[in-house]
């Protein structure tokens, strides 16, 4: 049987951080597997809730790997001020967009192709809400499952019609920011569960469907991490999940953006449908 080996030189760690091939050889014949770049050099990403939290720091990292930005949030100047914090200002776009409504996101869509000269090929849906309430007086049902759910499907059914109607060649890739509470739910946050759980179960069906046309569909689902909704939740509440968390620390958000940005990439070129948990070990 070959045994394969990785060649290691003092180089490798740095080819590793800079997401250069790096290369295995078969010793028994002369097979060289070559791992793609995972540069996103020349893409067009379009982010959902990209002015704070985890879309914030996604975007981040797609800029840090080469994709052009289209940042969107309900708040107009957050995603401005994400705009500052990017790599290449200038060739990225900021837009005030409410995913809950479908005029709001096909005009959304439609702008950044013009301003872009093509329709975004990388889609991130992270834009969501969360209270906490008790199921017997929770009123804010209806305004979580439109944001946190109805608005991935809207997104998703523009972004894959912006790019369908540019060319069947065209490849696209969708990462939808779900959550470990979608699977484990959590008292009193049923309407933010509930949606969470209905994101990943939409994953796997756009996954399943446009696959075909060359658009793969995939999911992270973050546990606690430091995010200005994370920190509405309150100090009582996450001192109650903390002893859950193998690792005993809440993540950083730049930690889900780069799982997003491997899932983007053709690195994962063989990932369809699936839910990537990065949680620290809640929930296993």
């Amino acid at each position: 049987m070959a045994t394969l080996y990785c060649q290691y030189k003092a180089l490798n760690a740095v080819a590793w951080r800079k997401c250069e091939p790096v290369v295995m050889e078969a010793s028994a014949d002369t097979t060289t597997i070559t791992t793609s770049p995972c540069t996103l050099a020349g893409r067009i990403a379009f982010v959902t809730g990209g002015g704070s939290g985890i879309g914030r720091a996604c975007c981040q990292v797609l800029a840090r790997e080469g994709a052009r930005l289209v940042v969107t949030d309900i708040n107009l100047q957050a995603a401005k001020h994400t705009l500052t914090l990017l790599p290449g200002g200038q060739q990225h776009v900021a837009v005030a967009m409410d995913v809950s409504d479908r005029r709001s996101v096909e005009d959304t869509m439609k702008s950044a192709q013009d301003q872009c000269g093509a329709p975004p090929s990388l889609l991130v849906n992270c834009a969501g809400v969360s209270t906490f309430a008790s199921i017997l007086d929770d009123d804010s049902w209806q305004k979580i499952i439109a944001v946190n759910l109805t608005g991935v499907f809207l997104v998703t059914q523009a972004f894959a019609r912006s790019l369908l109607e540019n060319g069947r060649d065209s490849k696209g890739a969708v990462v939808n920011i779900a959550s470990i509470l979608g699977k484990t739910g959590f008292a009193e946050m049923s309407g933010y569960t509930a949606s969470k759980g209905g994101v990943i179960s939409l994953t796997k069906t756009c996954a399943a469907e446009l696959a075909s046309k060359a658009i793969r569909v995939n999911c992270v689902l973050p546990g606690l991490i430091d995010t200005p909704m994370t920190a509405a939740v309150g100090e009582e509440n996450i001192k109650k999940v903390m002893p859950l968390i193998t690792l005993g620390r809440s993540g950083r958000p730049e930690e889900v953006a780069e799982v997003v940005a491997f899932l983007l990439s053709e690195r994962s070129s063989y990932m369809v449908g699936a839910c990537v948990e990065v949680t620290g070990g809640y929930g296993m």
